[in-house]
């Protein structure tokens, strides 16, 4: 799942304007421009479409993190090493963050979208990658997650 179908349907979710989107991203201190949100905005066979980064979506989400949340004071850490690629699970992990979800809620709005995910398969998706139980987050399951987000927050 390309990191700009992520971004479209969050703002759909939320029913942001691409200045909001601009004010999250900088609560993660990262400046965009709103003519850049409506090319990533754009759909891929669309003139002007330009593809949205790895390192813009995880400023999105953890600014959506802030604005849903709060803004929380970090907490002195050992230098971690950066993530290369933002994964399907690194995404699940900051929407759960930002939506304040249970294991229950994220039952129910998968529910909600017809994608039916035993209790062990939903928690292997938030092991650390390396962790025996991890399992990577597929396409589906993510797209049917952002689905039934969509359907809980805007019904």
């Amino acid at each position: 799942m390309i990191n700009n179908d992520v971004l479209r349907s969050i703002r759909y979710t939320l029913d942001l304007s691409d200045a909001k989107i601009v004010a999250i991203t900088k609560l993660a201190e990262h400046e965009v421009e709103q003519s850049d949100v409506a090319s990533y905005l754009k759909k891929e066979d669309e003139d002007g479409f330009v593809e949205c980064s790895d390192e813009l979506l995880e400023f999105f989400l953890d600014g959506l993190i802030s604005f849903k949340r709060g803004k929380i004071e970090p907490k002195p850490e050992p230098a971690k090493k950066p993530e290369t690629r933002l994964t399907n699970n690194t995404i699940l992990k900051k929407l759960r963050i930002a939506f304040e979800l249970k294991e229950e809620d994220l039952h129910g709005i998968l529910e909600l979208a017809g994608f039916q995910v035993s209790k062990p398969e939903l928690s292997a998706l938030f092991r650390k990658k390396g962790h025996k139980n991890y399992r990577a987050c597929g396409d589906q399951l993510l797209r049917n997650f952002l689905k039934g987000l969509a359907l809980r927050y805007r019904a």
